[in-house]
């Protein structure tokens, strides 16, 4: 496969996910106030844990595919990245194969970390003359391997992964109470 095609085929992943994770989180709104609603997310409610497992895995997969066969070398805040995305598809595998409910107190602060991460990364990105921020002269953090769909940037897909896995792990539905976030 080639590597464009890899970089649209991500990008699109990245989107979907995080318009999943906006979409549910519009839902949630919305079953405040109807009964549908409320019972279309108790109904969707079981896949979330998987669903967020499986936006950790793509994106560890993501990541190391572009590093060691498209042969984009990570700067330092793509390696920040990546100490945050990593554990978070094992965490999440555990979590799944235990049926762990707390899974959100230990993994939603990894991936805030990771998201605020990505902010500044994709920070640098657009004001590559705001300073180095630690990176390299070999490996520029404001350095973009590619852009897709006017706006998806590597930096961008971490953040869409971050803020998807939060909104899957902290978004609930519980069947005995409609009106609660909780």
């Amino acid at each position: 496969m080639e590597v464009e095609a890899v970089q649209l085929f991500t990008s699109l992943l990245a989107v979907l996910a995080v318009v999943g994770a906006l979409g549910l989180v519009m839902l949630r709104l919305v079953a405040l106030r109807s009964p549908a609603a409320h019972r279309l997310g108790t109904a969707l409610a079981p896949a979330q844990l998987p669903l967020a497992w499986l936006v950790a895995l793509g994106a560890t997969l993501g990541s190391l595919y572009f590093s060691e066969i498209a042969n984009y070398e990570p700067c330092l805040y793509c390696w920040y990245q990546r100490i945050a995305m990593y554990p978070l598809s094992v965490l999440l595998l555990v979590a799944l194969i235990r049926r762990d409910r707390n899974i959100a107190w230990y993994a939603v602060p990894i991936a805030a970390m990771g998201a605020l991460l990505s902010l500044r990364h994709r920070y640098l990105e657009l004001n590559p003359t705001f300073g180095p921020g630690g990176c390299s002269a070999d490996v520029p953090c404001s350095a973009v391997w590619f852009e897709r769909l006017g706006f998806v940037t590597l930096s961008v897909m971490a953040l869409f992964g971050f803020v998807s896995i939060i909104v899957l792990l902290t978004v609930r539905f519980r069947s005995d109470d409609s009106s609660s976030l909780s």
